[in-house]
């Protein structure tokens, strides 16, 4: 059966008793941007990667912002509607499970509007440099699903309330957030891979 997208994107086959990836990159990437990093956590994993389809001055991004740390809302739900559509498609032509989101950035933001709209499409996150989609956070619920939020104490792009908010965001909606603020700024760090490969060792 063909599956018809608008999104450039990779998979990878990986281990049937794991659950995939979804890699979602930061301003600027594509979809060859995280497999590294995909293949330094959880090697054994497939990997779904789809390149963000919004152009920001030449650079690849999944929605719309009207300036640094000032985002389209409205973008971001037709944006997060078209991704839904994506992974939702791709999931049942490749025969994969609900993927855990890898996403930095840009891509932990649109992968934290998945998360608020779509609650039953991710079995969980991780979440890197994210920040609120929303000024005004809908309501939602996450029981029990597993995310990973780690910020930098540092990150001249992202404030640490506004880190806080979504860490207490996701909380009140019920998910087993692990929050981690390390002390850098918005690049990863070899830290982040430590953190990211302990908290995927245990998720089938």
């Amino acid at each position: 059966m063909n599956f018809e997208t608008p999104f450039t994107y990779i998979h990878r086959a990986g281990s049937d008793s794991k659950r995939p990836l979804l890699l979602l990159h930061g301003t600027g990437g594509n979809e060859h941007d995280l497999l590294g990093l995909a293949d330094a956590v959880a090697p054994e994993r497939s990997v779904l990667s789809p390149r963000g389809r919004v152009l920001e001055n030449g650079m690849n991004r999944y929605f719309r912002r009207f300036a640094e740390g000032l985002l389209d809302e409205d973008d971001i739900r037709v944006r997060a509607a078209e991704l839904e559509t994506f992974i939702s498609g791709a999931t049942r032509h490749h025969g994969l499970a609900a993927p855990i989101a890898l996403g930095f950035s840009n891509g932990a933001n649109i992968a934290a509007a998945l998360l608020t709209a779509y609650p039953d499409l991710l079995s969980g996150a991780v979440l890197l440099r994210a920040m609120a989609p929303f000024k005004a956070m809908p309501k939602f619920t996450l029981p029990g699903t597993p995310v990973l939020l780690i910020s930098g104490a540092q990150d001249q792009m992202i404030s640490p309330a506004d880190a806080k908010r979504l860490a207490e965001t996701f909380t009140a909606a019920g998910a087993r957030l692990t929050q981690e603020i390390l002390p850098t700024g918005h690049g990863l760090t070899q830290n982040d891979l430590s953190h990211i490969t302990r908290f995927l060792a245990d998720k089938e």
